[in-house]
Parts: C-alpha cells; sequence; structure tokens
C-alpha cells in the first residue's frame, strides 16, 4: 500500500525544468527528409551511407564508387565531397533495332509448260517492253526488242510459217510458225520478211530483217508466244542472257 501511495505521490510532485522538455527537445535532431541530388558534387554529412548517396543521386553504386575512385567498404567521413558520375557513363539503355519494313512478296515464278518448244532469242536486242507493260493502254501481248534496221531475225524454234506478209491493223510485216502442240510465235514490225508460208524453218533460222511496220515508231522487233489463243511470256521461255 505504501509503495503505491509512494508511486502516485511521484506522479503529483512538480516536474523539474529537465524533466518539462519535451521528449524530442531531448532527441539528437533527426535529418530532414533526403531530397534528389542532381548536383554535381555532394558533400558527406554526418550519418550518410554510400548507398543512400547513389540512390539519391540516382545511379549505381558501382557507378559512384567508380567516379570516386572508392573500392568497398566504401568508408565516408564528413565533410568528404563525392563527385556524381557523368550521366554518359551511366549504363546506356539498350535499344532494340528497328524492325524491318516487311518487303512485299516477289511475283510468283512463271512454270513452264513441259510441252512448250525449247526457244532461242529472235534477236540480240534488248528488251525494250516487258510481258503486260500497258501499251497505248492495254497489255503487251509479248516482248519488244530494241534493234537496228537491217539486222536479222530467226526462228526462235523449228516449226512451219502459217502466215508471211503484211497485218494491216497493227503488227505491218508479220511471220507466224507453227511448232505443233498448239504452240506458235509471232515476229511482227519487220522491215523485210524472208520466208513464205507453208515454208519449214530450222530452230535460228534467218526469216526476216529488222525494220520500221505497222505501229512502230523506230526499228524492232514485237515477238509473241502463244498456245492456241491463250497469250505466254516468252521470258519464261527463252534463256537467261549473261
Amino acid at each position: 500500500m505504501r509503495l503505491r501511495l509512494a508511486a502516485a505521490a511521484l506522479l503529483l510532485l512538480p516536474a523539474s525544468p529537465a524533466a518539462q522538455a519535451q521528449p524530442e527537445d531531448l532527441l539528437p535532431a533527426s535529418p530532414p527528409i533526403a531530397a534528389r541530388i542532381t548536383s554535381g558534387t555532394y558533400t558527406v554529412r554526418a550519418g550518410d551511407s554510400f548507398s543512400t548517396i547513389a540512390r539519391r543521386m540516382g545511379v549505381a553504386v558501382e557507378a559512384l564508387a567508380a567516379a570516386n575512385r572508392m573500392r568497398p567498404p566504401y568508408i565516408l567521413r564528413t565533410g568528404q565531397v563525392l563527385k556524381r558520375p557523368d550521366p554518359a557513363s551511366a549504363p546506356k539503355r539498350i535499344t532494340p533495332p528497328p524492325v524491318p519494313a516487311r518487303q512485299p512478296a516477289p511475283p510468283p515464278a512463271v512454270k513452264r509448260e513441259a510441252s512448250a518448244p525449247r526457244l532461242a532469242w529472235p534477236t540480240s536486242g534488248a528488251v525494250t517492253a516487258r510481258f503486260g507493260a500497258p501499251v497505248k493502254g492495254l497489255p503487251n501481248n509479248g516482248i519488244d526488242l530494241a534493234a537496228f534496221a537491217g539486222m536479222t531475225v530467226h526462228a526462235a524454234a523449228a516449226g512451219k510459217v502459217i502466215f508471211a506478209g503484211k497485218e494491216p491493223e497493227r503488227f505491218g510485216q508479220l511471220i507466224v510458225i507453227d511448232h505443233g502442240g498448239s504452240w506458235v510465235t509471232a515476229y511482227a514490225y519487220l522491215g523485210k520478211v524472208l520466208v513464205k508460208e507453208g515454208q519449214t524453218v530450222k530452230a535460228r533460222e534467218i526469216i526476216a530483217r529488222i525494220g520500221k511496220s505497222g505501229e512502230a515508231k523506230r526499228p524492232g522487233l514485237h515477238f509473241e508466244l502463244r498456245k492456241g489463243t491463250s497469250s505466254r511470256n516468252p521470258s519464261a521461255y527463252l534463256p537467261i542472257r549473261l
């Protein structure tokens, strides 16, 4: 009972000046909440740790240590000045390589029909108009070859001449050769025809000379390959030029 009274008496006694001080006044002042370090250098204060400083700088501990030539265990002293790592030395973000634009698929290869005759180039000129290219608003049913007037024209394959003369609408001087199996070749815009209808010719035999007739505006050769009434791309059946 006496112990309880003594304890109660102590609670009722006036407090000493030291006892009246607030608890926070008796404790050492805690450092303020750390702000992010953005300056080029930082002066170490009491209570700082190396990892805390690195985190406030927004850099890796290893980068901060390398910039200040320090090694573990990274002992600090108050007043020590630390250099902030150069942003250029920070690990660079790896940028994935750009995804190349998707290239359009190449056109499907033309399948050569087994029954087609084995063709040779009718003249040595370069191709100036490809199969299917628009010519006066219409698709080209053959290929056009550049040539000089007087150059020879050869039969692309052996066969029988079924037309040799002038076609009045478009092709001018024209030769058509039947190779069998409904396959025919046609040679148009000729300057001079050297074969006759019903004549049998050999592959690469001279059948005409280059000139300018029909719709042609300059010397050249229009060459077609047909099966029945359907056009075929001659370039798919001619040998590749080196």
